[in-house]
């Protein structure tokens, strides 16, 4: 068997599940943007990660004001705030949670003429992924 794993930017491992060293210095070196196009490019990748980010709408809410029809843009203190907490959260948050044991899983099916798929899933208490 494998020892450890990436997948969606983290290391899987028997004993733990952490952030890939390789994302967080990719993600640390992101610039701030310099333009419109920067600032969709920027929370475009975000929000491939928003279920797992707690309050992603609230952090983003200054870098979404520079993306409003005949605004000026203007990366002020706040979009810088919100700029540094967003690269935080992706470097830091857990995109990936080990499964409770103890908690029931549930299989789920799909197939179609073409394709069959499933997967288990596991519910986790509210706020766990936050």
């Amino acid at each position: 068997m494998v020892e450890e794993v990436i997948v969606l930017g983290h290391k899987i491992s028997r004993n733990e599940i952490e952030v890939d060293k390789a994302k967080i210095k990719v993600i640390s070196k992101i610039p701030p943007p310099t333009s419109v196009k920067g600032v969709w490019s920027f929370l475009g990748h975000a929000g491939f990660y928003r279920h797992f980010i707690k309050d992603l709408s609230k952090v983003v809410n200054p870098l979404c004001k520079l993306l409003e029809k005949d605004s000026m843009f203007n990366f002020n203190d706040d979009c810088m705030r919100a700029f540094e907490l967003l690269k935080l959260k992706l470097k830091t948050t857990p995109i990936i949670t080990a499964p409770n044991w103890s908690l029931p899983f549930e299989l789920i099916c799909d197939a179609s003429d073409v394709a069959v798929g499933a997967m288990y899933q596991q519910d986790f208490p509210s706020g766990l992924l936050c």
